[in-house]
C-alpha cells in the first residue's frame, strides 16, 4: 500500500513537469521568470503605484495626516508651471524657469556628461587590461580601488581638496582661471567638482563590465583578421565594436540610471542648495517643507524620466543585437 502511495505522489509531481516539457520555449521561459516578475512587482511596482497615488493628494503639512484631499494632477501642474509651494532658495541658477525644470536640467546634464566620460575612460582602461603585460593583476586592483571607496568618504575627499581654507585644489584651479574663491558655494564650480568625483569613482565600474565583454570575444577572429591583412583600426572597427556593443550599452544603462538618481555625493560634497538634482528636490520637499504629496509627484516624475531613458537604451540594445544576427 505504501508503494502505491509513493507511486501516486510521484505521478502527481511528474504531471506538471511533463506539462512543462510539452510547452513552447517562450512559454517555458516566461514560467521560469514568473517568480522574478512577481518579486519585482512587489518590490518596485507597488511602491511606485503608491507614490503616484500619494502625488494626487494635497499637501496637508499641518495635520496629523501628511496627505490631504484628492486634487488630481494639480501637484504636477504646479511643478511644471513653477507655482509649486517649494523653497525657491533651493537653487539659484538664474534660469528664470520653474524649479522642476532646473532640477531636471542639472540631472540630465550630469547623467549625460558623466556617463560619456566614464564610458570613454572605462573603455580605454578595459582595452589596456585586455592585453597581456607584466603586473596586469596589480593594475586591475589599482583601478578597482576608487570604486570600492564609500560615497561619503569619496565626497569628503573632494570636499577637503576644494575647501577654500584647507584644500590645495582651489588655489590650483584659481591659478588656471577655472574656479572662483569658494567653488563649493558656486553652482558651476560645484557641478564640475561633483562630476569629476563621480567619474573618478565609477570609471572602474565601466571598465570591469566592458572588460568582461572584451574577454568574451573569440580570439580566433583577430587571428583570422591579421592573416587577411586587417589593420589594428579595422580589427577594432569590424570585430571589437560590433561584438562589444551589447555589453557596452548594458553598462551605460546601469550607469545612466545610477547617475540620474544621484544624491549622496552631491549632499556630502557641495549640498543640494548648490548643485540641485531631482533626488535633491525630492528630499528637500520632504524634509524642509514637509510637503509629502509634492515630494511624491517629483519622485514619480523622476521614475518616469528614468523609465523613458531605459526604453531608449533597450531600443538601442535591440538594434545592436539585431545587427549582429
Amino acid at each position: 500500500m505504501s508503494s502505491e502511495t509513493e507511486e501516486a505522489s510521484t505521478s502527481l509531481l511528474m504531471r506538471p513537469l511533463n506539462w512543462l516539457e510539452t510547452r513552447g520555449d517562450a512559454l517555458f521561459a516566461y514560467i521560469l521568470l514568473a517568480p522574478a516578475f512577481l518579486l519585482l512587482a512587489v518590490v518596485a511596482f507597488f511602491p511606485l503605484i503608491q507614490t503616484f497615488r500619494f502625488s494626487l493628494r494635497a499637501d496637508a503639512i499641518r495635520s496629523a495626516d501628511p496627505f490631504g484631499a484628492f486634487v488630481g494632477f494639480e501637484n504636477y501642474t504646479n511643478l511644471l508651471t513653477g507655482s509649486a509651494p517649494l523653497p525657491q532658495q533651493f537653487m539659484d541658477l538664474s534660469f528664470g524657469t520653474p524649479i522642476l525644470q532646473q532640477a531636471l536640467f542639472v540631472t540630465l546634464a550630469f547623467a549625460i556628461i558623466s556617463v560619456l566620460f566614464e564610458t570613454l575612460i572605462g573603455f580605454g582602461q578595459a582595452l589596456i587590461l585586455d592585453k597581456e603585460f607584466y603586473g596586469r593583476r596589480w593594475v586591475r586592483v589599482a583601478i578597482i580601488i576608487p570604486y570600492a571607496i564609500p560615497i561619503v568618504i569619496q565626497a569628503m575627499i573632494f570636499y577637503l581638496i576644494f575647501s577654500p581654507r584647507i584644500g590645495f585644489g582651489t588655489e590650483f584651479m584659481q591659478w588656471l582661471g577655472v574656479f572662483g574663491s569658494n567653488p563649493l558655494s558656486n553652482t558651476t564650480d560645484s557641478f564640475l567638482i561633483v562630476l569629476v568625483a563621480d567619474v573618478w569613482k565609477t570609471s572602474a565600474f565601466m571598465a570591469l563590465l566592458i572588460l568582461a565583454g572584451l574577454q568574451s570575444i573569440d580570439r580566433q577572429l583577430y587571428d583570422v583578421a591579421k592573416v587577411t591583412g586587417a589593420s589594428p583600426w579595422q580589427r577594432f572597427k569590424y570585430i571589437t565594436m560590433p561584438l562589444i556593443a551589447p555589453p557596452l550599452l548594458v553598462a551605460m544603462l546601469f550607469r545612466t540610471m545610477d547617475a540620474m538618481r544621484i544624491y549622496g555625493l552631491i549632499d556630502a560634497t557641495a549640498g543640494c542648495q548648490t548643485v540641485p538634482s531631482m533626488s535633491c528636490l525630492v528630499i528637500t520637499a520632504l524634509q524642509a517643507t514637509r510637503r509629502w504629496a509634492s515630494a511624491s509627484a517629483v519622485a514619480f516624475l523622476t521614475a518616469v524620466t528614468i523609465g523613458l531613458v531605459v526604453v531608449v537604451y533597450l531600443i538601442g540594445l535591440r538594434d545592436s543585437e539585431a545587427g549582429m544576427t
